[in-house]
């Protein structure tokens, strides 16, 4: 095959200069994608960036302005009815129907994909058996847990046995439990050969499960590669403080600006301080010392590396808290027919 002459794997996802506008506001403006078979790409960007409004033209929910775009070998404009049979989708709320079981609910999508009334009832309790859900597979949706809702929603997408896969802040709102067992879900998913593109709101998610991340920002791609590389696009160490009253934050501040290799970033909050730094070690011993002479009391002081919220604030200018499900697509998209699951 001409991916195993070249190297690389064929794309899954392709997406070339993405438009849609609001009126006056531009979700995206001319957004380029590319996602290879059998990997993960997690979208990540500021509130408004365009993740949601990208995810929903991708699985035929939202026409673009101008662009095109490709999933699975299908062009997502011409063919969408066709592509909805090879795709799954999860969106940032769970898609139930509460008063059903959740054998019901996953019976009901699969007879919507044709599989037969046989095949649908097999592939039902074969879904909630992977997902952990066999115990609860007669009882109503609406006595479940929300982790349970989330592995249910996620058993949905996956009845056709879709090749590409999209999940829209699949975690959001669950415990740690909860979510660490969608990731392993996921994780065995990707492993099996499915295609992923996943928007979050996690560093973490995006960091254990991506291959590539796209940071997205103003409707456009601004960076992408891995989660290594973005942060040694940062470059850098990184001095962290906590001081002992969050009025010595802006004396620490100026102490340390002559160290500063970049923006410091201060959370009050936490009392503490960040610092990009070029010489790790060396600045340390710097830092403390410059604070000891202000009379500044440090309560904890350590080096670390950039991390992917290093990453986001300095390439996007917004804190990785400013990550919130949604953008401008999600509350003023015109209503469309059909449904992706």
């Amino acid at each position: 095959m001409l991916w195993a002459i070249l190297g690389r794997m064929p794309d899954a996802i392709i997406a070339e200069g993405l438009i849609k506008k609001y009126g006056r506001l531009v979700a995206l403006d001319g957004l380029d994608l590319t996602v290879p078979e059998g990997t993960v790409t997690a979208l990540l960007g500021p509130n408004g960036a365009g993740k949601t409004t990208t995810v929903r033209v991708l699985t035929t929910l939202l026409m673009p302005d101008a662009g095109r775009a490709m999933v699975a070998g299908i062009d997502v404009l011409r063919e969408p009815q066709r592509l909805r049979a090879h795709i799954g989708a999860s969106g940032q709320y769970a898609a139930v129907d509460e008063y059903l079981t959740g054998f019901e609910n996953l019976e009901m999508v699969g007879r919507l994909y044709h599989l037969g009334v046989a095949r649908s009832k097999e592939r039902a309790r074969e879904l909630l058996d992977r997902f952990r859900l066999a115990d609860a597979a007669d009882r109503p949706v609406k006595g479940y847990s929300g982790g349970m809702r989330r592995r249910l929603d996620l058993a949905g997408a996956l009845v056709a046995n879709p090749p590409v896969l999209f999940l829209d802040e699949p975690t959001t709102g669950l415990d740690p439990r909860a979510r660490m067992d969608l990731w392993d879900v996921i994780s065995e998913l990707v492993a099996g050969g499915t295609t992923l593109l996943l928007t979050t709101q996690y560093m973490e998610e995006a960091d254990r499960l991506a291959d590539a991340i796209a940071v997205i920002d103003q409707g456009r791609v601004i960076a992408r590669g891995t989660a290594d590389e973005l942060k040694t696009l940062v470059g850098g160490d990184r001095i962290e403080l906590t001081v002992d009253h969050v009025d010595s934050l802006g004396i620490a501040q100026q102490a340390l600006a002559a160290l500063a290799v970049g923006e410091i970033h201060l959370e009050p909050g936490l009392r503490r301080i960040t610092i990009p730094v070029s010489d790790g070690s060396a600045a340390l011993v710097d830092a403390i010392g410059r604070l000891s002479a202000h009379e500044v009391k440090i309560h904890d002081v350590g080096l670390r590396r950039p991390s992917l919220d290093d990453v986001f604030l300095t390439l996007t200018g917004h804190d990785a808290k400013d990550l919130i499900a949604g953008d401008p697509g999600a509350e003023l998209e015109p209503a469309t027919e059909g449904t992706v699951r």
